[in-house]
């Protein structure tokens, strides 16, 4: 077999080893994605250093009912924290880690899914910013933050009343998610996406969109191989969702008209497999 570096006397393949074009171009390769999202265990205290958290493990071993009582077929569970020091809260959050999912909802809710999916750090805050309550949620999203977030909702988008320049798809995208919001299902169920990425739209008719949706206060942030943000809109069961690379590059913008965009929840396996995860993480406290 013939030694490529023995080529035209060695060193002819990688950048910089090809003759320019005659114009003076030179090939340029796109920057390929870094920074990938991957799963990583939580950094679980040591048996020894538990012991001196009874309650810390406690409500571990609640959380791992709470989650066992799910895969049974029970609906989502609530494990209240409120009354565990910083020692035994801090115990807690270092059993169960970071996961790739955030929610903010307002300035008074901030969410954290753990390392375990369907397993959520839940803190809720007073307006001078301190903790009024602090619990995790067991389920495919935490309960009652997306029936919050439509309080008060419009019923359908409406269309601006100022007539603006460039506005070309905008109007008839209002009426095709007028005409979807009544077929709402349930959570995780069949929705409606409107791909902005593949439509041809002006910045006027984003903007337009925009104020006819209105804004909602719940952001969800996922972050795996580049990010997935989404937002509630002032329209009921509507979802702004934008997917950026790891360059943080727009490469998907879209509407959905749903309970709840599917990247958000916790899939029933997912929750199974958190539970048997806890369990065998506990032992070692036992």
């Amino acid at each position: 077999m013939t030694d490529p570096m023995a080529l035209g006397g060695g060193g002819l393949v990688g950048p910089g080893s090809q003759p320019a074009d005659f114009d003076g171009g030179r090939l340029d390769y796109m920057v390929m994605p870094d920074g990938m999202a991957v799963f990583s265990a939580a950094n679980v205290p040591e048996a020894d250093a538990a012991q001196a958290l009874p309650q810390g493990v406690a409500a571990g071993e609640a959380i791992l009912a709470a989650l066992s009582r799910m895969v049974d077929g029970a609906g989502p569970q609530r494990v209240d924290l409120t009354h565990l020091d910083g020692a035994n809260l801090a115990f807690v959050d270092q059993l169960l880690g970071e996961g790739e999912v955030s929610v903010v909802f307002g300035t008074d809710v901030q969410v954290q899914e753990s390392v375990l999916a369907g397993v959520w750090r839940v803190r809720e805050s007073d307006g001078s910013g301190r903790c009024r309550r602090d619990y995790v949620d067991c389920g495919p999203f935490p309960t009652g933050l997306v029936e919050r977030a439509f309080d008060g909702a419009r019923a359908q988008a409406i269309l601006p009343e100022t007539a603006r320049p460039n506005i070309f798809n905008a109007p008839p995208l209002v009426a095709e998610i007028n005409e979807h919001i009544p077929r709402l299902g349930a959570a995780g169920g069949p929705g409606h996406v409107i791909n902005l990425s593949l439509l041809p739209h002006t910045e006027e008719d984003l903007a337009f969109l925009d104020e006819a949706l209105g804004r909602g206060a719940l952001v969800i942030l996922s972050r795996g191989y580049g990010n997935c943000r989404i937002r509630s809109t002032g329209t009921r069961g509507c979802w702004w969702t934008q997917y950026f690379n790891s360059q943080d590059t727009l490469i998907l913008n879209s509407i959905e008209i749903c309970a709840l965009p599917q990247v958000a929840l916790a899939a029933a396996e997912d929750l199974a497999d958190s539970a048997e995860r806890l369990g065998e993480i506990l032992e070692i406290y036992r």
